[in-house]
């Protein structure tokens, strides 16, 4: 079933479960049931089901579901981690230190967060104290975030540290080696980015450092989105 998933993007049309099904009205109780390419209609009908949901542990200790934030047809999707304590608290991903960075990185070429780009997690409850999520956890949610791809539908995905790299690319690689490279999956063009949490604790501006190399990979990333446009 999740090799289904992973080639959803290949597949003709997509079915819409029907919403008075057994298995559709479960899938927030239980990971036993799964969630196949074309599931939701919309994002509203995802995140009614997110909201409910408690498909791991994770839900049991949530303040809030974290379910995104942006623009639901923005070019450019972003993927980090999981919620911290001011996502659960206010419900919506990279909302702290982290998203302000993140907020003013897109800005510097340019992109506006509330118009150009759709932010969500790899999970969508917070792991107790930050930790990372575990692969159960992540394989629970994993068919919520193929659904926000497909229904987003975005030109490029940036994937914001090791675990959003893991959890799309499935890739080990540590993420100073493949930040800034293009991988396409899916038909789509993916790049593994520093996280911005990352930055926030390497301050350095010098040439090479994580913060210089961070400006090289969004330029890249706005001259790819131009690209495409020109494209199209």
């Amino acid at each position: 079933m999740e090799e289904e998933q992973f080639n959803m993007f290949g597949a003709e049309g997509g079915r819409v479960s029907d919403a008075s099904s057994g298995a559709y009205n479960a899938i927030p109780t239980t990971a036993a049931i799964a969630i196949t390419p074309g599931t939701y209609g919309d994002l509203t009908a995802l995140a009614a089901h997110c909201q409910a949901c408690q498909r791991c542990g994770l839900g049991a200790g949530r303040t809030h579901v974290v379910v995104s934030r942006g623009n639901p047809q923005a070019p450019l999707l972003i993927i980090g981690e999981g919620p911290g304590q001011q996502e659960d608290e206010q419900g919506k991903p990279f909302v702290g230190k982290s998203g302000q960075l993140l907020d003013k990185i897109m800005a510097s070429v340019e992109l506006d967060p509330a118009r150009d780009v759709y932010i969500c997690n790899i999970v969508k409850c917070r792991p107790p104290g930050n930790r990372v999520p575990t692969p159960t956890e992540a394989a629970a949610c994993k068919g919520y975030l193929l659904e926000q791809i497909r229904l987003v539908n975005p030109q490029i995905i940036l994937l914001t540290g090791a675990t959003a790299v893991k959890g799309i690319l499935g890739l080990k690689e540590g993420i100073t080696k493949i930040r800034g490279q293009w991988f396409e999956w899916e038909g789509r063009l993916c790049m593994p980015i520093f996280h911005p949490a990352y930055l926030l604790r390497n301050q350095s501006r010098e040439k090479g450092g994580p913060k210089w190399l961070m400006w090289q990979d969004i330029q890249a990333v706005k001259a790819k989105l131009q690209e495409l446009s020109l494209d199209n």
